[in-house]
C-alpha cells in the first residue's frame, strides 16, 4: 500500500498534472463563488473536456474543482447571506452576522484556514478507510438512510432558531415543496397543476437562490445599506487563521465527523454542515453569540463541509454509489476515461485511487491558499453601496436561476419562493430547515418506499432504525428544553 502511495504521487507530481489540477482549482473556485451552480453543474462542465485524456489527467481536473467547490462557496455564504451550494448553509448562521459587523475578512480566514485542515483530514481518512470500507458502506440499508435523513431534518430544525417548533415544520414543509413533480418510485406527478414546468420538480438553485439572495437584496435596496452594517473592514484574514488555530481541536473532531458523515451515501452534503454546527453548539462552553457571530460556527462547518468530501469518495469509488449529485457525475467522468467503479478501484485500478487521495489533498492546499490570498479584496464587496452591487448581483442570480431548466418558470418560481423567504425572514420563521427538507425529500421519500416495498411496517423495529430514531427524539427533547429555559429563568 505505501508502495503504491508512492507510486501515486510520483504521478500526480508530474508538471502537466499539476497544470490540471490548477486548472481545476481555479474553475472550482469561480463555480463556488457563483451562487447557484454548484458541484454537478461545474463538474458537468467539465465532462466534455476530459475525453480523451489519460485517467490520471482527467481525474486531476475534475477533483481539482470538487475539493475547492465548497472553500470557495464561503464568499456568497459569508459576503451576501445566500449558500453557494447546500452544503454552505450553516456558514450563513454566523459568517454573515460577521460581515454585517465588518468582520467578513476574519470569518473568510477562519473559513478557508478551516477548510484547508478538514479537507486534508478528508483525504488523510480516506486514504486509511479504503481498505476496510466495504462492511461498514454496506451496512447502511434504506431503513437507515430514511432515519438519517430525519436526522438531519430534526437537528436543522431544531438548531436553526430561537423556536424549535418553527424550525422543524418549516423542515416537514419543505419536504412537502420538495415533492413536487414526479414521485421517484411510481408514475405519479404531484402538485403540478398540470404546468409542464412543475414535472420534474423546483429546482435547487432556483429554490436556494429565491429563498436565501433575494430577500436579502430586497432589504439592502430598501434599506440602503451596505452588507457590513458598520460600512468598514476591521477583522483581516490573519486574525482569521489565529481563531483557528485557538480552536484546533475544533477543526480535527469536525473534521473528522464531517468525513464519517460523507460517508453515508446520499446524505453528507446536504446535512454535514448542520450536524458538525449543530454538535459545536451543544458541546463547546459559551455559545450563547452562535447564530449572532461567533466566529466558531464558522470554523465548525467549514472543517465538516471539505472533510466530508473525502467521505463521498469511499461508497463513489468502492461500490459506484454516489455520495452526492456531484458523486454521480464524477461516476460519469470515470466512465468516459475508460475506469469502472468497484472492487478494481482496489486492485489493478489502486494506484488511480491513491492518485485521487493525492490530488484531493493538494488541491484543497492550492485552493484554500488562493482563496485566503483572494479574501481581502473579495471582502470589499461588503461595503460597496447596495446601488452599484445588487444589480450586478441580481443579474447573476436571474441567470443563475434560469440556467437551471432555461425555462420562464424558473424565473417565476424564483420570485415567488424569494417573497416566501422574505416573509419567513421579516416573521422570524427559519429559513434553512426549509431548504434542507426541500433537498432532503426525494432521497427520503425513495428510501422510504424501499423500505416498505422490502420489509413492511418490520423495518421499524431494526435495532439500528430504533437507536437512530432515539437520537431523534432527545435532539427534538432537548432543543424544547434548552430553549424553554431561559424563559422560565427571566420569569
Amino acid at each position: 500500500m505505501i508502495e503504491s502511495a508512492i507510486e501515486a504521487l510520483v504521478i500526480v507530481l508530474d508538471p502537466s498534472r499539476i497544470v490540471f489540477i490548477l486548472l481545476g482549482v481555479m474553475i472550482g473556485i469561480v463555480v463556488g463563488i457563483l451562487p447557484g451552480l454548484g458541484g454537478p453543474v461545474g463538474m458537468s462542465m467539465l465532462l466534455p473536456f476530459i475525453f480523451g485524456m489519460d485517467p490520471y489527467t482527467g481525474m486531476a481536473l475534475l477533483i481539482g474543482m470538487v475539493a475547492v467547490i465548497h472553500t470557495a462557496d464561503t464568499f456568497p455564504s459569508v459576503l451576501i447571506g445566500v449558500p453557494g451550494s447546500s452544503g454552505s448553509q450553516a456558514t450563513i448562521m454566523d459568517g454573515y452576522p460577521l460581515a454585517k459587523k465588518g468582520d467578513s475578512g476574519r470569518a473568510l480566514g477562519a473559513a478557508f484556514a478551516a477548510s484547508l485542515v478538514g479537507g486534508i483530514v478528508g483525504a488523510f481518512i480516506l486514504f486509511i478507510v479504503i481498505p476496510v470500507g466495504r462492511p461498514i458502506v454496506l451496512s447502511f440499508g434504506s431503513p437507515e438512510l430514511f432515519m438519517m435523513s430525519l436526522l438531519g431534518i430534526s437537528m436543522v430544525g431544531v438548531l436553526s432558531g430561537k423556536a424549535p417548533i418553527k424550525g422543524i415544520i418549516a423542515g416537514l414543509l419543505g419536504m412537502l415543496i420538495g415533492t413536487v413533480g414526479g414521485a421517484p418510485a411510481v408514475a405519479e406527478y404531484r402538485f403540478t397543476f398540470d404546468w409542464i414546468y412543475l414535472y420534474r420538480g423546483i429546482p435547487l438553485a432556483v429554490f436556494a437562490l429565491g429563498l436565501f439572495a433575494l430577500p436579502e437584496m430586497i432589504d439592502l435596496l430598501a434599506q440602503r445599506r451596505t452588507i457590513s452594517s458598520t460600512g468598514t473592514l476591521k477583522g483581516s484574514r490573519i486574525k482569521g487563521i489565529k481563531d483557528v488555530i485557538s480552536n484546533k481541536w475544533l477543526v480535527l473532531r469536525s473534521s473528522a465527523l464531517g468525513t464519517l458523515i460523507g460517508f453515508v451515501p446520499g446524505l453528507g452534503g446536504s446535512v454535514v454542515d448542520w450536524i458538525s454546527y449543530g454538535v459545536a453548539k451543544k458541546t463547546l462552553k459559551n455559545t450563547e453569540g452562535f447564530g449572532h457571530g461567533d466566529i466558531r460556527g464558522v470554523i465548525a462547518p467549514e472543517s465538516a463541509n471539505n472533510a466530508k468530501e473525502g467521505g463521498t469518495l469511499i461508497p463513489t469509488l468502492l461500490f459506484g454509489i454516489p455520495g452526492s449529485g456531484t458523486t454521480a457525475i464524477l461516476l460519469g467522468g470515470l466512465i468516459l476515461l475508460g475506469v469502472q467503479a468497484g472492487p478494481s478501484m482496489l486492485t489493478t485500478d489502486l494506484p488511480l485511487t491513491l492518485s485521487i487521495v493525492w490530488t484531493l489533498a493538494l488541491a484543497n492546499i492550492f485552493g484554500a491558499l488562493l482563496c485566503l490570498l483572494l479574501t481581502n479584496q473579495i471582502s470589499k464587496l461588503s461595503i460597496i453601496k447596495p446601488d452599484k452591487i445588487v444589480p450586478f448581483l441580481l443579474i447573476i442570480m436571474v441567470v443563475g436561476a434560469y440556467q437551471s431548466t432555461r425555462h420562464w418558470g424558473d424565473l417565476i418560481v424564483f420570485i415567488i419562493i424569494g417573497l416566501v423567504g422574505w416573509s419567513m425572514k421579516h416573521l422570524d420563521w427559519p429559513r434553512a430547515p426549509l431548504l434542507v427538507g426541500f433537498v432532503l425529500a426525494l432521497s427520503s421519500e425513495r428510501y422510504l418506499h424501499l423500505s416498505m416495498s422490502r420489509y413492511g411496517y418490520e423495518w421499524m423495529y431494526q435495532p439500528t432504525v430504533i437507536s437512530i430514531g432515539l437520537v431523534i427524539f432527545f435532539i427534538v427533547a432537548s432543543g424544547l428544553f434548552f430553549n424553554r429555559r431561559p424563559k422560565k429563568i427571566e420569569g
